[in-house]
Order: structure tokens, then sequence, then C-alpha cells
């Protein structure tokens, strides 16, 4: 296949770009900066500006799989400015694809869009599938859903259109792992909040494979992309002094601590997402890092 992937320089996106290329695909990336363009080896990068709606749509030429990742991130601190940025770039980034796609010759047959599992509430005691319903009740819930419904506007340019719904993602060179080994490293790792809510996450490399098998597949829909075993915070941090042979043995911190630092921001650390696989597992697909105890062995 030939792959046009946007977010290409972020987390996710720089192992998808690696794997992509080992299986033989021919990979296009978008930019806002210029300086990149020749940035990624085996690639072809072409420029774009979701803010002023500049593309280069001759990066369309030949694909056939669209995968969406462009979005800022959502572990900088939620000012209100910030907040509305963490919604506009997910939809300005969409709707620039689209109503490019609308307008160029194409033969794009598949678009796969990261979403997240912050749009399912939180629960302790649910096991959230795709189909559960979904409200706009908190601002990640708003976010995802607005998102969702951007993409799946793709469908109407008869392109099949899958959503993966991404848990917390494992890698060595950065994302939450690399920021709690931090203070684990030192013996002060702690859960937050009372570290019973449930930790649906995923290893980067079981993440890109399944982007490229939702693309090839051509998959429709909606999928939790997340591993299989899931695990309580407790469990999380515990795991993390474990691989890394140190003591873990600090008290919770508050959950009113948390929320008087961080307001708002301190759900993506206090929600609890028990979220299901079982959709995923069903397509076939075999995740090299089912537990975190592997996933720990490989990236710490």
């Amino acid at each position: 296949m030939r792959i046009l992937i946007s977010g290409a320089t972020g987390l996710v996106g720089k192992t998808l770009v690696k794997q992509a290329l080992l299986e033989g695909h021919k990979i296009h990336f978008l930019t806002t900066q210029k300086s990149k363009l020749q940035s990624i080896d085996g690639t072809k990068g072409f420029y774009w500006n979701p803010k002023t709606n500049e593309i280069d749509v001759s990066c369309f030429e030949g694909v056939d799989s669209l995968i969406h990742l462009a979005g800022a991130t959502v572990s900088k601190l939620w000012t209100k400015k910030y907040k509305q940025e963490i919604l506009d770039s997910r939809l300005s980034t969409t709707q620039l694809l689209l109503e490019s796609l609308k307008k160029t010759k194409h033969q794009v047959k598949t678009v796969v869009s990261a979403s997240a599992v912050g749009v399912y509430s939180s629960s302790l005691e649910i096991i959230h599938k795709e189909n559960d319903p979904a409200f706009p009740n908190s601002f990640m819930q708003k976010v995802v859903l607005d998102w969702e419904g951007t993409v799946d506007r793709f469908s109407d340019l008869d392109i099949k259109v899958s959503k993966l719904r991404i848990g917390l993602v494992l890698a060595k060179d950065g994302g939450v792992l690399a920021t709690l080994k931090i203070p684990t490293k030192f013996g002060i790792g702690a859960a937050f909040g009372n570290g019973k809510q449930w930790q649906s996450w995923i290893h980067v490399d079981d993440l890109a494979s399944l982007f490229l098998r939702a693309a090839s597949d051509k998959w429709v829909g909606v999928f939790n992309a997340v591993a299989p075993e899931v695990i309580s915070q407790n469990q999380f941090i515990k795991q993390i002094a474990k691989s890394i042979k140190r003591p873990f043995f600090m008290p919770p911190i508050p959950k009113f601590l948390l929320q008087t630092l961080f307001g708002e921001m301190s759900t993506l650390v206090l929600n609890s997402h028990n979220v299901s696989a079982k959709k995923v597992q069903e397509k076939g697909f075999k995740y090299q890092f089912p537990t975190l105890q592997k996933a720990c062995e490989n990236l710490l």
C-alpha cells in the first residue's frame, strides 16, 4: 500500500512509519514545518498548515489509505485556551483532509483515525465495548465525539472509515511510561487517587500494527485499541517498580490534591476505564505484548 500519515513525527507516528516501511509500504507524510519535508528516510514529506487551510494536494497521489494521527497533546496544562486547541487541532486537520479529498482526484480507499478511550464514562464496574452509548458529559468525551463525527464524514466519499479508540500508549522514549518511570526510579512512585481505577493501555508496537491491519484489511467502525489485560493503576505502578527493580511503598497521591493542582485535567489519571479488546481479537489480531509484564520487560 501507499499510505499517507498525519502526525507521523509524534510518539505513535514514528513507530508506525518504521513498521510500515519494514512491511514494504510506501509512505507519504504531512508536516507543518517545511524544514522537515525530507526528515524521514525512505518517505516523501508534504507541507500542510491546517490553521490556514493550506495543503499540498499532491500528497494524495497514488495513496490507498490515510492514517490520521494529528492532534495536540492532551498532556499539557488544560487552560481554557489550550482546551480549545485540543479540540480545534483534531477538527481542523480532519476537516482539511476531508475537504481536500472532495476537490482532488484520488484513489484513497480507507481512512483509519486515532480516537481515545476517554469517550467512555469513568467506572470501576463497567467493561466498555465499542457499541456502548457515549455522551458529551466531560471535556474529553465531547472532544472524542466531535472528532469521530467529523471523521465519519469520509464515508460520504465512498471511503471505508475506522476509528481506533486508544488507551494509554506505552513506549520507550516518551508517553506515560517514561513519565512514571522517573519518580519510580527513585523509589517514590505512587498511584493517583485511591489507585483502584482501571487502566487500559497498549504497547506502541501493537498500536502501530493495529493501524496497519485496519488499513490493509479495510476495517469499518470503531475498535478499542487496548491490550487484552486491564490492570488497576496501583498494579500499573507496582509493575513498573518491579521491572526496574525498585521498591514500591509510597501511599497514593490524594484525589483532592490532584484536583487542586490540575483541575479538570486530573481526570486523565483519576478516571477509570476498563475497555474490552474482544472486537479486535475477534478480527484475528495477535498482540505481541498482551500483558503489562511483557510490555514493561520490553520497554524498561
